[in-house]
């Protein structure tokens, strides 16, 4: 099993940036990616991006040129680093790591528990 923990968060202005972390402890050996995804209650939770082993990226167009996701490997953590932050940004954002299966795709291995980031207007 994968144990995760998440530190940052918290209340912002409009504008300003914040920095979320994620360290990752248990069975690391069966991670391939690491994610972030955020969500608002009565909403479904929603992922905004994803790193690969290597490096590789993704981001939800809602956002891309904004956020950014980093590993280390060697520590076993994962980051997102968040810039202009807008209200609508508001959510409890949670940090997930999958294992791939050639055989069943994606497989969803932990969830952390979520960090709440509120930005005022």
């Amino acid at each position: 099993q994968v144990q995760l923990v998440e530190s940052g968060g918290g209340l912002v202005q409009a504008g300003e940036s914040m920095r979320l972390s994620c360290s990752a402890s248990g069975s690391i050996a069966d991670v391939d990616d690491m994610a972030w995804f955020r969500q608002v209650p009565g909403k479904k939770r929603d992922l905004l991006a994803r790193i690969t082993w290597d490096g590789k990226t993704y981001y939800a167009d809602s956002v891309k040129g904004r956020f950014t996701i980093s590993r280390d490997n060697t520590k076993n953590t994962v980051s997102l680093e968040m810039n202009s932050l807008k209200p609508e940004d508001t959510a409890r954002y949670f940090c997930n790591v999958q294992r791939q299966s050639p055989t069943i795709g994606t497989v969803n291995l932990a969830w952390g528990q979520g960090t709440q980031v509120t930005v005022s207007s």
